[in-house]
């Protein structure tokens, strides 16, 4: 059972992830006279607007048959789709893993879904980050009310065998100085040439989430690990990193090993 909600799991965010790429685009295309007047209701081609099929749309499958390209004008696709479709899909695949299915209770199952909405949020951000180095305003917003309501669950998760404690309050603020306020201090001192304007309220979301200040320290030597090894390369010809795919990245990983890497302090 158990097994058989994973690969579910995985077959949604896939689809989540596919969806999200989608919409990152067409939000971006929305901004142009030209784009806005050729985008449909339904997917099309970005090269020649061919309306896509329904089984040109098959998560992963689709664009591995396709390779990579449009079935009408053979123009590639981009490595966006996959990239989008795969990282949703372990992302969901990561959280489900740690889900107790067997044991849990209403608030488990409440806690389980605002996360999976955070992360549809968050992997959207990184989409539309690492498509055009930009953090969308309103749905950081979103993020950061997600991860309150999501801090706000686990606290009472956690009060019902420990009881409120102080820590309930200040390891998330802590948390969120640690990444947000980091980010922030980075982008005040260079002006925002070094991070850009929304890296810090994207910090801010996934410290609060995180809930503790070990784990956002973690997640920023994570993040910035994965931008020094995928980034710096392209360095020279992007002049900026941008950092919202590798604190997303960040977040899904630290989360995955949270309870190993709390045991260990």
């Amino acid at each position: 059972m158990e097994i058989a909600f994973l690969i579910l799991l995985f077959i949604i965010g896939s689809c989540f992830g596919s969806f999200l790429c989608c919409q990152a685009r067409r939000l971006r295309l929305k901004s142009t006279k030209k784009g806005s007047k050729k985008l449909g209701s339904r997917s099309v081609c970005l090269h020649c607007y061919y309306q896509l099929k329904w089984y040109d749309n098959i998560p992963i499958i689709s664009w591995l048959l396709l390779r990579g390209k449009c079935r009408k004008c053979h123009q590639k696709i981009g490595v966006a789709e996959i990239i989008s479709e795969l990282s949703a899909g372990i992302a969901f695949l990561a959280f489900g893993a740690q889900f107790v299915f067997a044991t849990a209770v209403p608030l488990d199952w409440l806690a389980f879904v605002f996360i999976l909405l955070l992360s549809l949020v968050l992997i959207f951000l990184a989409i539309y980050d690492g498509l055009y180095g930009e953090l969308p305003t309103l749905y950081l917003i979103v993020a950061i009310i997600l991860a309150v309501l999501v801090s706000a669950i686990k606290q009472i998760i956690l009060s019902q065998t420990t009881g409120f404690t102080p820590e309930s309050i200040y390891q998330p603020l802590l948390a969120v100085l640690i990444l947000g306020g980091l980010y922030f201090a980075l982008y005040f001192i260079s002006k925002g040439k070094w991070v850009g304007d929304g890296d810090w309220l994207l910090g801010i979301a996934i410290g609060l989430a995180l809930g503790s200040p070990w784990l956002a320290l973690i997640a920023l030597f994570v993040a910035n690990l994965l931008a020094c090894l995928f980034a710096l390369p392209t360095l020279k010809k992007s002049k900026k990193i941008h950092l919202g795919p590798f604190l997303v990245a960040s977040f899904v990983i630290t989360s995955t090993f949270a309870d190993f890497l709390q045991s260990m302090l």
